[in-house]
């Protein structure tokens, strides 16, 4: 899923649906910070493809976790819809397993 979201702020192949007015601002803002977008999408292509392997899952959780964060507060405040309410918040507690999972990893960046 992140990979294909991210591919799509590239290639703009999935349909958007109608948005709010309040959607249409935010999205709107972060049109006006250019280099915005193509940001989060490389994120979410590149901690999609880490979080395929096993190898790398724990690095790409990582990655991937401030972009669910905003992803999972969009949905809560702005969108609203339950089915992307409950999309998001599967998502994130995903990535949160993944991440108490690995937490073995992660303990020499915080020791």
């Amino acid at each position: 899923m992140f990979m294909n979201a991210g591919l799509d702020k590239f290639f703009h192949y999935t349909p958007m649906p109608k948005l709010t007015d309040a959607q249409i601002k935010v999205f709107a803002a972060f049109n006006e910070i250019g280099w915005l977008m193509p940001l989060v999408g490389t994120v979410e292509v590149i901690g999609g493809l880490l979080f395929i392997f096993p190898k790398t899952r724990a690095l790409g959780a990582i990655i991937i976790l401030p972009v669910m964060v905003g992803i999972v507060l969009h949905n809560v405040c702005k969108d609203q819809s339950q089915m992307g309410i409950i999309i998001s918040v599967v998502l994130f507690l995903v990535n949160l397993w993944m991440i108490v999972d690995n937490k073995e990893k992660y303990k020499a960046l915080v020791s």
